[in-house]
């Protein structure tokens, strides 16, 4: 990848970075598991569609 990058997709590559997370266990707790977890995305092993 280019090192500079389009402004447009640096802000969708940091969305991505910042949704590739779990999600906390407060929350599955205090909504009594209605929350629940998401498959996290591997850089490695699955492409981004951007």
């Amino acid at each position: 990848m280019a090192r500079n990058k389009p402004l447009a997709k640096k802000l969708r590559l940091a969305r991505a970075l910042k949704t590739n997370s779990q999600v906390p266990i407060w929350v599955i707790v205090k909504t009594r598991r209605r929350v629940t977890r998401k498959p996290l995305r591997n850089w490695r092993r699955s492409r981004m569609q951007l």
